[in-house]
């Protein structure tokens, strides 16, 4: 027996798909990049599949990944086991500023005031720490690459807010009444 469905006005439910609020793809892909044990349990997971018998080309559209890349995490499972699914240390220039040398800076950051050090301020900033590390350590940085240290110890950059000496606060406090009476 054969049912048309628009000849007898079925009403037929559907559910609806499943769909995730809140978060973009892009924000969830960034999640699991992001995390090393997320990373490593894709690729586990892709090398299961392809102990499954799935091909690599298979694999690939699944993971959103070339299937080279793919049959490199077989590769590198088969000789190494799960270590080989992590990501290696990246290469590049060695720090010039030891660890050491980097919690000395942050410790004379967070409880001096440049003024101990000689210079003509009370707030830290770029500038001035370029100068310190250059006294201190004769290592010499630009300024966009202080801003990348400070970051990373942790620092953010905040705008500094005058504060002058001669400020009355009770005055300003009657100006602040003063405006709000003409402002009702």
């Amino acid at each position: 027996m054969l049912y048309i469905c628009a000849q007898q006005n079925y009403n037929i439910m559907t559910r609806k798909a499943l769909q995730v609020q809140g978060y973009t793809p892009e924000q969830i892909r960034t999640l699991f990049k992001k995390d090393n044990r997320y990373t490593i349990g894709i690729r586990l997971y892709a090398v299961y599949q392809i102990s499954l018998g799935k091909t690599s080309r298979d694999v690939q559209e699944l993971y959103d990944t070339s299937y080279k890349q793919i049959c490199n995490w077989v590769h590198k499972f088969e000789k190494e086991g799960i270590e080989g699914l992590r990501d290696k240390a990246k290469s590049g220039r060695k720090p010039r500023l030891e660890n050491q040398q980097l919690d000395e800076i942050k410790n004379v950051l967070q409880n001096n005031r440049p003024e101990e050090f000689g210079y003509n301020t009370s707030t830290w900033n770029g500038p001035l720490v370029i100068d310190y590390i250059k006294k201190k350590y004769g290592i010499e940085y630009k300024k966009a690459n202080i801003y990348n240290i400070l970051s990373s110890l942790g620092f953010t950059y905040q705008k500094g807010r005058a504060i002058y000496p001669e400020r009355d606060e009770e005055k300003r406090e009657e100006f602040r009444e003063a405006v709000k009476k003409t402002s009702d």
